[in-house]
């Protein structure tokens, strides 16, 4: 049954003693802390309460239920809104304690809203832009969902507080657009117009008029009073009726109420001091003693998750009597089953026997032509360039405006965009999102996969074209401090195979990921099959290992990952047989993996051998592994224009310079082994 969710304002309280609530529990936290931005909680607070008190589906005592209302504080430095709205509707992790403890070490009240820091947190937010952009991926998730189970299990809209900031960021254009595009009715921004920047006035800088440029992007957007509640309520209204998504521009003053600093940029990011919050009091009749709502407040804000609690049991009815519960249920909880890991083994197997050459980026595309036909839950997509990530498959057709049954967005050139957007749908849950990218471009989507890494999301980059090995197109699009870039970012696995088996195998590991983002970076030249053991067993999961060992003792070890691991094996053949010398070749597809392997492992990789190692791309990173006697192969500046073969022969990245680098390190009279 439908449950309606608009309710007239609480009788006992007005909505004005509501939003005062929110005004001076984040005067008082900030104070208390002696940091923080006061003005956009008072600036937002009378919008946002209409929003929560007449519209919003939200359960305190159920946080997690799937089909609640998303709301995201894309201004996340006004992150004091949402903890104060967090303590007036009763989440349990939200005691006035926390909010007097705003900003402190181990507070539930971080200065930034933390995805799984605190209950009901939906997104990291704080760097500008981010909120709405990961939004847009929400809404995704939410209209996919729908199509595939319907409204009755999946109704719900994504509500966005935004600020000049977030509209200023490039992000946002590239999240817009997208949203425009794909025509995400359940997508909802209130912009805070209060034409405030920290440096001033918002007309020191942008004079773009924000509406026409939502309209020209295929929003509905208009513009109201926000501190008049029925304004905002209407338009929020016409927002939920709309078959585009809509931003309200709600005019405010940046710190309403405040006695004398009202319409300040002083406001912002900095504690109003005890006298202008004492005469704020006095202004407001708000005669309470600081962290203190009076109960009829109280009361008025625990109707939210009262009426929340309504939803969600009358929800609860209709789940238990769908046909659909066990496969809704596997799916919002991605439960990716056996299936897919035994495709890949009987894939791998295939490909040994084959020994398939090929670019890894064609592995990949063929491993998730397995994948895809395993699972429903990966959701793939690429910023234009689909026919060179090789990320579409058989089972992945189009998502378009107006049909969310398929399997693939077209996410436009908008890398930035593309990595928060598929944030957003591994936060809704019900998909694991993979999206492709040349990996360079890395660094126009770095924003989003940082973000990935913070909240721990079950998101797969595919980064290809990695390396000099793409030729021609020359240093603009050649990565070489790309990888050490990505490695050096905590919680994120950068996988970088060496030839078909190797990227079945990282996939594999991707997938089962629940807590981390991961990286595959693809070749576009072709590899051959190097794995020289048969078995099920996943070497890359271990990070790193011996691809092919010495005949006795080792003299040297080389150490290589991707491309340039059929580089350091012809090396290894050469070294044998001309200068009668035993190297072993490890190859290190993943490092992160690595580190996380016991000392005795480590060092039975890595040997106590002088070790080269061999990578197209900068050193920075390598020394952990390389130890004191040791050389680089790789890249030691930008690189060029020319056809892959001529440019690893230019910049030395060769079998003969690997040769002559151990040489200098062992000696070139070492000892001839015995076969």
């Amino acid at each position: 049954m439908n449950v309606s969710l608009k309710i007239e304002a609480h009788a006992a309280a007005s909505e004005t003693q509501m939003a005062d609530a929110i005004r001076f529990l984040a005067m008082d936290a900030v104070q208390k802390a002696n940091s923080g931005h006061p003005g956009m909680p008072m600036g937002m607070a009378d919008a946002v309460t209409v929003l929560f008190n007449r519209f919003i589906k939200i359960d305190p005592s159920e946080p997690d239920w799937p089909d609640r209302d998303r709301f995201i504080l894309s201004a996340g430095h006004g992150s004091m809104l949402l903890y104060a709205v967090h303590h007036l509707i009763g989440f349990a992790d939200m005691p006035m304690s926390e909010l007097s403890n705003f900003r402190q070490l181990g507070a539930k009240t971080a200065g930034h809203p933390e995805y799984g820091h605190a209950l009901g947190i939906e997104t990291t937010t704080g760097p500008l832009g981010q909120g709405i952009a990961t939004a847009v991926g929400m809404a995704i998730a939410e209209q996919m969902m729908a199509a595939r189970f319907g409204s009755s299990l999946c109704n719900h809209f994504t509500y966005v507080v935004a600020g000049d900031g977030c509209l200023q960021e490039g992000i946002s254009h590239e999240a817009i657009d997208l949203a425009g595009h794909l025509k995400l009715r359940k997508l909802v921004v209130l912009w805070d117009d209060n034409q405030i920047s920290i440096d001033g006035a918002t007309s020191l800088s942008p004079s773009t008029d924000q509406l026409a440029r939502s309209r020209a992007a295929g929003w509905d957007a208009q513009g109201v009073d926000g501190h008049d509640p029925e304004a905002v309520a209407k338009a929020i209204e016409r927002a939920r009726r709309s078959r585009k998504p809509s931003l309200i521009a709600c005019r405010t003053r940046i710190g309403k109420g405040a006695a004398s600093m009202e319409g300040s940029h002083k406001t912002h990011g900095a504690a109003l001091g005890d006298n202008e919050i004492a005469a704020t009091r006095q202004k407001l009749a708000w005669s309470h003693p600081p962290f203190f709502v009076p109960p009829k407040i109280k009361s008025a804000w625990e109707t939210v998750a009262m009426r929340g609690r309504t939803a969600r049991e009358a929800w609860d009815l209709r789940r238990d009597a769908s046909r659909s519960k066990k496969r809704y249920e596997q799916t919002i909880g991605r439960r990716l089953g056996a299936n897919v890991a035994y495709r890949l083994a009987n894939f791998r197997a295939e490909h040994r026997k084959k020994a398939s050459k090929v670019a890894t980026r064609q592995a990949s595309q063929m491993a998730l032509e397995v994948i895809n036909a395993a699972t429903t839950l990966t959701i793939g997509g690429s910023a234009d360039l689909t026919g060179s990530n090789l990320t579409m498959t058989s089972q992945t057709p189009a998502i378009t405006p107006g049909n969310f049954r398929g399997r693939y967005l077209h996410y436009g050139i908008r890398e930035h965009g593309m990595a928060a957007a598929m944030n957003g749908i591994a936060l809704h849950g019900g998909f694991i999102p993979y999206g492709g990218t040349f990996l360079v471009f890395s660094d126009y989507a770095k924003g989003g996969m940082r973000l990935s890494a913070l909240m721990g999301l079950p998101v797969v980059y595919v980064l290809t074209h990695d390396s000099i090995g793409l030729g021609e197109d020359g240093p603009t699009h050649q990565p070489v401090e790309h990888l050490a870039m990505l490695r050096a970012t905590p919680n994120l696995n950068v996988f970088r195979p060496a030839d078909i088996i190797e990227t079945a195998e990282c996939w594999e590991i991707a997938l089962g990921e629940k807590h981390r983002p991961s990286v595959l970076a693809l070749s576009r030249q072709a590899l051959p099959m190097l794995r020289q053991t048969d078995g099920d067993q996943n070497l890359s999961a271990l990070g790193a290992y011996v691809v092919k060992d010495a005949r006795g003792p080792r003299d040297i070890t080389l150490l290589a990952t991707g491309s340039e691991v059929e580089i350091a094996l012809a090396a290894a053949d050469q070294l044998r047989s001309e200068a009668g010398m035993e190297a072993a070749v490890v190859s290190m597809p993943c490092w992160e993996k690595f580190e996380v392997q016991d000392a005795a492992y480590q060092k039975k990789v890595l040997g106590d051998a002088p070790r080269i190692a061999i990578e197209a791309a900068g050193r920075l990173g390598w020394d952990r592994w390389m130890g004191p006697r040791s050389a680089f192969v790789g890249m030691l500046g930008f690189g060029a224009s020319a056809p892959a073969g001529d440019l690893y022969r230019h910049f030395g990245i060769t079998a003969e310079h690997i040769v002559a680098e151990a040489l200098k390190l062992v000696g070139k009279h070492a000892r001839r082994r015995s076969a």
